[in-house]
């Protein structure tokens, strides 16, 4: 049996169990890389930057607050890896690099604000929920 023949199977096994054919929680899945690009600190805040338009690499940079310029770089990389991020390089001189979110970046980006938004309008309840906790298991 090939090597394709296999996976097509090993992929309607998976189908079979579920209704996807990717599964985060598994391991070996390829969509658990994806999904750490997008949530991870710098990639949720990148990819969140980004719905507003597209940005320079030091505008992105000033955008979002605390990253180093190296972990900006390898974020980007990442997202425009797994097609979330366009980089568009303009032949001038100095050179200039534009960084926009691809449709399925607007698709993700949309779903990250949303969560974005509701923990950031729900603070109140989070800090309270801290005091409560350090108050009984003792302050960090």
């Amino acid at each position: 049996m090939s090597s394709t023949q296999e996976r097509t199977e090993d992929t309607r096994e998976r189908t079979a169990e579920q209704d996807l054919p990717y599964d985060v929680f598994a391991k070996a899945c390829p969509s658990r890389g994806t999904l750490e690009h997008v949530t991870g600190r710098w990639g949720a805040l990148t990819v969140g930057a980004l719905h507003q338009g597209s940005l320079r690499f030091n505008e992105l940079r000033r955008r979002v607050d605390g990253v180093s310029e190296k972990m900006l770089s390898q974020t980007l990389q990442a997202l425009e890896r797994d097609g979330l991020v366009h980089r568009e390089a303009q032949p001038t001189n100095p050179p200039r690099v534009d960084y926009e979110l691809t449709p399925l970046g607007h698709e993700v980006a949309e779903r990250l604000l949303a969560l974005i938004h509701c923990v950031e309008g729900r603070m109140d309840e989070v800090l309270a929920a801290r005091e409560r906790y350090d108050a009984t298991r003792g302050a960090r």
